[in-house]
């Protein structure tokens, strides 16, 4: 594996047309027998749009983007108001809160369902489902970890299965039934297409928003001078950009060249060949001084904080970026202007993984 760190390698990797995102077609790197098995059962199998390369991923991307303008997330804000506020008269009730399972879990997941119109009875085991998945994604995922995750899905796809038949035969106003419409309409979105987008969906559409929220409030808890500035102007989109390149929810992404690829480290010029795995590093890019001054600092007035590299670059820069941003902007906006004196008790606890960093536990008193 190539680690990628420096901004400008990151940024033209993820934009080049030469680097691919399906890994189970180019890698040429398996080191075991199971992942040797799992890539060639992945090579056969419909690929989310995260793992598609043009023209599919042109063409699924047409289809759904319609569903994630700025304009349609900005719609949901009423209801993002109204579940954060549930949840903070709650906790002032209470005097505090654990920030995860009380706030930072339960808006997202209900703001995706809502969006899916699905149901949520099953929201513990879809939680553990999601993180067990996600699991997959870690560059040192065990053998162990990544067949767990198979089995994560396999018992994924016939709960969605039944909700899309449904759905079918009971059309509504929903993303859902919009992304069917598309599909019967000669979109050419398969019903494989459309499970792997739900899937995506269902892990995507909240796992990373979780993480913004808990370490975007930790950061802010840790720097009262930029705490005061949040209670004071409240939270802003640029502000939002800083808490994404200060501690971003994904950390690093994966490309493979499809043909030589060479980057320059003083004078020395690196050669990467085809079927190399390049991790380019998201965390490592948003820290670099050649692009951030004093990169360590969270400053929230930085003027190109919008250049960070939390949702990646290129044609495959995070779709739900509008919606990530509204739910920060709602739920760590609130608390911030409901609440004076927030303390944490005790110490956090973080996730141990390095894909998607997040926040795992985050106590707080108020007063």
């Amino acid at each position: 594996m190539v680690v990628l760190t420096r901004y400008e390698d990151v940024s033209s990797t993820l934009k080049s047309p030469d680097f691919s995102r399906d890994i189970d077609k180019y890698s040429t790197d398996a080191s075991t027998q199971v992942r040797r098995d799992r890539r060639e059962r992945n090579r056969n199998r419909t690929k989310s749009i995260l793992n598609l390369d043009p023209p599919d991923h042109t063409r699924l991307r047409r289809i759904v983007s319609k569903s994630f303008t700025p304009s349609a997330m900005e719609r949901l804000r009423p209801r993002m108001v109204q579940l954060v506020n549930e949840v903070l008269d709650k906790a002032s009730d209470n005097g505090g809160m654990e920030l995860i399972d009380d706030l930072a879990f339960p808006v997202p997941f209900q703001i995706i369902s809502d969006l899916l119109d699905m149901p949520t009875g099953r929201s513990d085991e879809l939680r553990n489902w999601s993180q067990i998945i996600t699991n997959s994604l870690e560059p040192a995922a065990t053998d162990e970890e990544l067949l767990a995750s198979d089995k994560a899905v396999e018992e994924l796809v016939p709960y969605l299965t039944t909700i899309i038949e449904d759905r079918r035969k009971h059309l509504g106003d929903d993303m859902l039934s919009s992304l069917i419409t598309a599909e019967e309409s000669g979109e050419q979105m398969t019903t494989e297409e459309l499970m792997a987008f739900l899937v995506l969906l269902y892990i995507a559409g909240h796992e990373t928003t979780v993480n913004l929220i808990g370490n975007g409030t930790l950061a802010l808890l840790n720097n009262p001078s930029q705490q005061d500035i949040v209670r004071q102007t409240d939270l802003q989109p640029q502000h939002i950009d800083e808490l994404l390149r200060f501690d971003g929810p994904v950390q690093h992404t994966v490309r493979i060249p499809l043909k030589e690829a060479h980057y320059t480290v003083g004078n020395t010029t690196h050669t990467v060949q085809p079927g190399t795995m390049v991790l380019t590093s998201l965390g490592a890019a948003n820290h670099d001084p050649s692009m951030f001054a004093d990169p360590h600092t969270l400053r929230l007035d930085r003027d190109n904080s919008h250049r960070h590299m939390a949702f990646a670059s290129g044609i495959h820069y995070c779709l739900g970026s509008a919606l990530a941003k509204l739910e920060t902007e709602v739920a760590v906006g609130s608390l911030f202007a409901r609440f004076k004196n927030i303390t944490i008790e005790g110490e956090p606890t973080w996730r141990d993984r390095i894909t998607i960093r997040g926040v795992n536990q985050l106590k707080l008193t108020f007063s």
